[in-house]
């Protein structure tokens, strides 16, 4: 079994980036015969009562663009026993850290590709040493990576090599950390193919370091450029009108945003009226627009 998926958290409604991403997605993995699977990431949301509403309202967004996916959705909120086997299968290479934020940035290194390598201040620990910290705060679990570096191939970026440093698993309050989630539900999922926005490249060689430990083949990476507002920053709700609702309430229908996303993609002219199905005849991943898409709200 081969898939792609999209795997939204349900904090709040999609944005034009994210839909745009979750288009393309969709393109890929449909375009390449694969199966297309929803997952809600609701591993730090679980006990909100706002969490299964949001996530229907991006189920709804998704279907009104005419994106499909293969049942059943997959929520990592049911998947506890999932990870705590896999962490199972990592046993010898899990210890207990009980560093703070800030004791880890004041301790670590200069960044590297955006992240700042965990130190090892708790690595060598003792169990002693450990009993004492327990007293005063409950641990983190982190993998042991023995500074490994991984090198993926990406769909657009070519080549991306990472440092893998002992990244943490399981926080300190309990839940699943999501470069350690993820890495488990891919594998279940038989998931070849992760399509999602470039904002999580440097996540890759971690992610794809872990399936190998696992004992899983790392999947195919593309990461889509992502949509930015007149600032050139991220774009996000408070950008103005970029989610379905909120362009709906000034008159643009989602077939509409659908034409819109599409010209993003140099997948159609500005205002020509394209379905789902129209887009994945045309698509051609060489054709992705490598630079970010500003979107002016």
């Amino acid at each position: 079994m081969t898939a792609g998926r999209y795997a939204p958290s349900p904090t709040s409604a999609l944005h034009l980036g994210n839909l745009r991403t979750a288009v393309v997605a969709w393109l890929m993995a449909r375009g390449t015969g694969r199966r297309f699977w929803l997952r809600i990431e609701d591993l730090d949301v679980a006990r909100v009562a706002a969490a299964g509403p949001v996530a229907e309202g991006q189920l709804a967004d998704l279907a009104a663009l005419g994106l499909d996916f293969d049942p059943p959705v997959m929520w990592q909120s049911a998947r506890l026993d999932a990870y705590q086997a896999a962490a199972g299968l990592l046993s010898d290479r899990l210890y207990e850290c009980f560093c703070t934020r800030r004791e880890i940035a004041e301790a670590a290194s200069a960044p590297h590709d955006g992240f700042r390598p965990y130190p090892g201040t708790c690595r060598g620990l003792s169990e002693a040493e450990r009993e004492q910290r327990r007293r005063s705060r409950p641990p983190a679990l982190r993998i042991r990576a023995d500074a490994a570096t991984c090198t993926v191939t990406d769909i657009w970026a070519g080549e991306v090599s990472g440092l893998v440093d002992d990244f943490v698993v399981r926080r300190n309050d309990g839940v699943w950390a999501y470069n350690f989630a993820v890495v488990v539900d891919d594998l279940a999922q038989g998931v070849d193919q992760v399509i999602r926005g470039d904002d999580l490249l440097s996540s890759a060689p971690r992610q794809a370091w872990l399936t190998q430990q696992l004992g899983g083949e790392p999947p195919r990476y593309g990461h889509v450029p992502l949509a930015v507002n007149r600032a050139g920053t991220r774009l996000a709700k408070r950008d103005g009108a970029v989610t379905l609702a909120d362009l709906a309430a000034r008159g643009v229908t989602a077939d509409q945003v659908l034409s819109m996303l599409a010209a993003s993609l140099a997948l159609a002219a500005p205002g020509e009226p394209v379905t789902a199905a129209e887009l994945l005849r045309r698509w051609d991943p060489a054709r992705l627009p490598r630079a970010p898409w500003l979107v002016d709200g």
